[in-house]
């Protein structure tokens, strides 16, 4: 099989550096015919092991699009294996018509004690926020809000096989908060919280909170950029330097446990706030629409993974938060996905918090 896994990469680079400038289109040469020849190539390879089914089709061109590399006859089998069962679920939940829907994505072949150990740190204590400090006022909160319209959002990174959630988290609510107050945006770095930020009660790759990084921005000097401090997806040594400080946090505002009026205050007035949520199972496949679970809890020892959410709104009835994630663009819509208002869906609002910048 590792015959196959080269033979896709060199048909990938070719496709990249040809383009389809010139149109020459002798076979040999045109990068066209050549994605048609590696598809085929790969389907022919794979059917050996798995058969030539329809399902088998569909997971020939899940491993090419997503680019799957295995290391052996047995893990393709077992990958199918896996993503069939993924497929049976998703087609069986849509079916249902209920308020989102599932799809195929990158984590399709992956087992569900997979993915929690590569993209969700452990569950956090979110004892910070049992009393915030978010003032209320007596404004009228819009119907409806989306922060990406001002164009203080950032581009929807992807934290890899690290459960660094809470360090997206962290930078997206930073980006957004330096991007707002300076009209100009920055992309900063998550790794150095994944390296330094331990002292405040985070873990690396294992998780942590965005208050707690907050924390340790505001009393560690600063924050780096994502150029100066580049992401490994993995524990490291500390490496920051206080005159590479591309941000300074002056301070971090909780939003009292659960309260979600406090928390759409926030998001209607100041600006994306970063929230943390417990994922369950069928999350992984979700695709569009308002996501609900009859499954996940509310307890603040609950949450397994931070994310930002940036607006609300209401479709289709149901009102709802617009949060962005941090499993790339790919994943869901486009990167984002919407959770339902109003019931502390997951327990949304339990851990929430911004930062105030320099």
């Amino acid at each position: 099989m590792a015959g196959v896994s080269i033979f896709l990469i060199g048909v990938l680079i070719a496709f990249s550096a040809g383009g389809v400038a010139g149109s020459d289109f002798r076979a040999e040469e045109n990068p066209i015919r050549q994605v048609v020849d590696g598809v085929l190539e790969l389907e022919a390879s794979i059917g050996r092991i798995i058969g030539n089914s329809r399902r088998a089709l569909s997971f020939t061109r899940f491993v090419y699009r997503y680019g799957k590399n295995y290391e052996s006859d047995d893990e393709i089998r077992r990958r199918f294996e896996i993503f069939s069962d993924t497929l049976r679920m998703i087609k069986l939940h849509n079916r249902k018509g209920l308020s989102y829907t599932m799809g195929v994505n990158a984590f399709s072949d992956m087992t569900w004690e997979e993915f929690k150990k590569h993209r969700l740190g452990a569950s956090q204590n979110c004892s910070a926020t049992t009393k915030g400090n978010h003032k209320l006022t007596d404004a009228i909160i819009p119907a409806s809000k989306d922060w990406r319209e001002a164009g203080i959002v950032s581009p929807v990174k992807n934290q890899g096989h690290c459960g660094s959630c809470w360090t997206f988290s962290t930078t997206g609510a930073l980006e957004a908060a330096f991007a707002q107050a300076h009209g100009k945006g920055v992309s900063l770095s998550e790794q150095q919280l994944v390296d330094c930020a331990g002292a405040f009660s985070n873990n690396g790759c294992n998780g942590g909170l965005p208050s707690q990084a907050f924390e340790y921005i505001k009393y560690n000097g600063g924050l780096e950029t994502e150029d100066a401090y580049p992401y490994t997806g993995k524990d490291g040594i500390c490496r920051y330097t206080s005159e590479n400080a591309a941000l300074q946090v002056l301070d971090s505002v909780n939003i009292t446990q659960d309260a979600e009026d406090e928390l759409k205050h926030a998001v209607a007035f100041v600006r994306p706030v970063s929230v943390a949520f417990e994922v369950v199972k069928g999350f992984k496949s979700y695709k569009s629409g308002v996501y609900t679970s009859a499954t996940c809890g509310s307890s603040p020892m609950d949450v397994n993974h931070a994310v930002l959410a940036v607006g609300y709104g209401e479709e289709n009835g149901i009102p709802y938060w617009l949060i962005k994630n941090s499993w790339g663009g790919d994943w869901g819509d486009e990167g984002y996905f919407k959770i339902e208002m109003g019931k502390n869906m997951c327990g949304v609002a339990t851990c929430a918090s911004y930062p105030v910048v320099a």
